[in-house]
């Protein structure tokens, strides 16, 4: 009997939960303009040449141009928009703002962007942390008579597991020489998953260019590094018949870039598809303009939210493992 009864109560509550949502913004303006999400979530995963922290609170960063006919320019991204936000139609200095890029009013000049954008500001951010963490962890270990603490104790553990756990086992003996490039790519991806997390935060490993960059400096370093035996395998793979060997060569050929790719797309994909999800059950409570659809949508990112954590840490692992394996097999002698 009290099973039931406490059944009821929660279909009962559901039902006036959903019916009084929908009455309150029956009963609100019919004119009031409907929120599009599609360009809100766009906003946030692209990069913009303004820091917009919340709706009107923008923080103008500077443009720097380079051009053959006017040199060098550098000024404030504010005079490219009006006092609403909105581009201004004759831009600034001859230039101008047009969905997240900008443009030149003269056709017949051309220009080099080098301008600090959002991403590139988090960029800044993530690399002014971890070297503040880093120098704090490295302070602890001038006294050796103490056990670590503090932010010692949080990253010790994590240098440790890099160290033993992917870049000795997969690289060999001679590891140590590529282990501070795998620890700077370890946290490096680390810290710019978790602060991507944060709210009002940048997509800075969502940024493909970013994503390319990484494995662009793994394709390099695996390939300067690669032996005699390394490129062998390539170009005249050993222990296969002479007609296999010319058919496996551009198999081969196309696998060292393809190696690469797969790191960036990998990286790239997971970070963005998360920040999209998860700003989509956001979005859901003014796309249904519903209480109850909203406090649902707020469980749902929160949960998700724990899971893009977690994800964080899964994407920087990975990100590490693979450059190492990589980096193993181009130096892996001759058995």
């Amino acid at each position: 009997m009290y099973l039931k009864k406490k059944t009821f109560i929660i279909y009962f509550t559901f039902i006036v939960c959903v019916c009084f949502s929908n009455f309150v913004f029956a009963s609100s303006e019919d004119k009031k303009e409907k929120i599009e999400i599609g360009p809100v979530i766009m906003h946030h995963i692209l990069d913009d040449y303004q820091y917009e922290i919340t709706e009107g609170l923008v923080i103008p960063l500077p443009i720097i141009i380079f051009s053959k006919t006017d040199g060098l320019k550098i000024f404030s991204s504010s005079n490219l928009f009006d006092e609403s936000h909105n581009p201004k139609k004759d831009g600034y200095m001859g230039y101008m703002y047009d969905h997240g890029h900008l443009k030149t009013l003269d056709s017949n000049n051309s220009f080099i962007d080098l301008s600090i954008t959002k991403n590139v500001l988090f960029l800044f951010i993530n690399a002014f942390l971890m070297l503040l963490i880093f120098l704090l962890a490295a302070r602890g270990y001038k006294s050796k008579n103490h056990a670590p603490k503090g932010i010692q104790s949080i990253v010790e553990p994590l240098i440790i597991f890099i160290r033993d756990g992917v870049v000795k086992p997969n690289i060999g003996k001679n590891f140590e020489k590529y282990l501070p490039y795998m620890l700077t790519l370890f946290f490096f991806i680390l810290f710019g998953n978790l602060l991507g997390l944060l709210p009002a935060a940048a997509n800075l490993t969502g940024n493909i260019a970013v994503t390319m960059v990484l494995a662009l400096l793994t394709f390099l370093i695996t390939n300067l590094s690669g032996n005699m035996n390394y490129w062998k395998h390539i170009f005249w793979t050993p222990n296969v018949p002479h007609v296999m060997r010319i058919l496996i060569l551009p198999i081969e050929i196309i696998n060292v870039f393809t190696k690469p790719f797969s790191l960036m797309i990998r990286l790239f994909v997971a970070i963005t598809a998360g920040h999209i999800v998860l700003l989509s059950f956001i979005g859901m409570t003014f796309i249904f303009e519903s209480y109850f659809v909203g406090l649902l949508s707020a469980l749902f990112a929160v949960l998700l939210n724990i899971i893009e954590i977690v994800v964080a840490v899964i994407q920087a692992y990975v990100f590490t493992m693979f450059s190492s394996f990589y980096i193993g097999l181009a130096v892996e002698q001759q058995h």
